[in-house]
């Protein structure tokens, strides 16, 4: 178990924070976005090992939202739902990984592409050189099979308590270093821990993001997109658990 996860032990969110930057459909029923990390059976004495998911329940996980109907879209698909009425699937999901541990293309990359679906990959741009983090070329691959590359800061650190340099860096700097790298817009971002202020969600505002996911419980909705919520699936849920909980949800 990698030393830097106990950061990831941070998923209580601040309160929330609406940020109005769109205007809610009548009736907006709101879109899931699913929230993993590592796609691998927990090791021995692993401090969170509900950030794992074994690649088994996985599967399951994702065959079962396929066959209750449930189509894979990109973030930025349903940005352009809300801001330009473009179509969307009937049961719209947002599948997103966080961090960029290399069982993403290992593992999960291989059942999703089964299905033809793409995902989101919230890349903090440390991972490209640490031994269990996704390589560049994986990433390209993920890339051309209709996977979205967002920036999930340059080290996550806490940005609510770090300087207005560093934050900038982690916020813009990670942006810059992802589109120059891989020529993709880069359009969202995810909040390292889903630690957020106002100031925070200024400098992802002032970095050109289109919206910011945060680690907040519930149904993503256009109305909130600098603090856009998520379903964070935790290593012992179940594929009927997890429909379960989206119906809840009203999706």
């Amino acid at each position: 178990m990698p030393r830097r996860l106990s950061r990831l032990a941070l998923l209580s969110a601040c309160a929330s924070l609406a940020v109005p930057a769109a205007a809610a459909a009548p009736g907006d029923p709101g879109v899931p976005i699913l929230m993993y990390h590592v796609i691998a059976e927990p090791p021995s004495g692993a401090p969170y090992p509900g950030l794992f998911v074994s690649p088994r329940l996985f599967r399951a996980q994702v065959r079962e939202l396929a066959r209750r109907g449930y189509r894979a879209v990109t973030l930025e698909r349903v940005y352009a739902h809300w801001r330009r009425d473009r179509p969307l699937p009937r049961h719209p999901i947002v599948i997103s990984f966080d961090d960029g541990y290399r069982s993403v293309y290992t593992q999960a990359f291989p059942i999703l592409r089964s299905l033809r679906w793409p995902a989101v990959l919230n890349l903090e741009t440390r991972h490209e050189r640490l031994a269990w983090g996704l390589r560049p070329r994986w990433i390209r691959v993920l890339l051309a099979a209709g996977w979205e590359l967002d920036a999930h800061s340059i080290s996550h650190p806490d940005l609510t308590r770090v300087s207005d340099g560093r934050l900038a860096r982690e916020v813009a700097g990670s942006r810059a270093l992802l589109r120059r790298q891989f020529h993709v817009p880069v359009d969202f971002f995810a909040y390292p821990a889903g630690r957020y202020n106002r100031r925070v969600i200024a400098a992802v505002r002032a970095a050109g993001f289109l919206g910011a996911a945060t680690t907040r419980y519930g149904l993503a909705r256009p109305d909130e997109l600098y603090t856009l919520a998520r379903v964070r699936v935790d290593g012992n849920e179940s594929a009927i658990a997890l429909l379960a909980a989206l119906r809840a949800l009203g999706s």
